[in-house]
């Protein structure tokens, strides 16, 4: 009997440890669940997420090469692939009630990697911040 409630315990223990890594990766040291991956092909994969302080009230309008490609609400990030070559990311905050203007940036993308941004302040200027982590929300619909 007593070997059993030792075993119960014992699994329960490594089970509850488990799921912490996986709810608390920064204090357990394991990185969350990794992007998709990438499909065959000449491209890169391409994802902008929100840093999670952006705020509640705002979306990211984010274009690339001058094109509309998703407004990023809160939880929500955009994942995408691109053609290998150079492209120009361009992130706006909206509703744009304090006049900002958009930030640029330019990327050139090799095929099979992944690429990570971060929307987030800089002050009261909004960046695209490269990242290596990923932070799982809802892919945004394409606009």
């Amino acid at each position: 009997m007593r070997r059993l409630i030792l075993l119960t315990l014992t699994s329960a223990v490594f089970a509850l440890a488990a799921n912490s890594a996986q709810a608390f990766p920064r204090l357990f040291g394991k990185p969350r669940s990794a992007p998709p991956p990438i499909p065959p092909g000449k491209g890169g994969r391409l994802i902008v997420q929100r840093a999670p302080n952006f705020g509640s009230d705002l979306f990211v309008r984010l274009s690339i090469d001058g094109k509309r490609a998703a407004d990023i609400p809160r939880n929500q990030h955009y994942g995408g692939v691109l053609v290998a070559g150079r492209h120009t990311l361009t992130a706006l905050a909206l509703p744009n009630t304090q006049s900002r203007r958009p930030t640029s940036i330019g990327i050139t993308i090799k095929s099979g990697k992944v690429y990570i941004f971060t929307a987030t302040w800089e002050g009261d200027r909004l960046i695209l911040r490269p990242s290596d982590f990923y932070s799982p929300t809802t892919r945004v619909n394409r606009n």
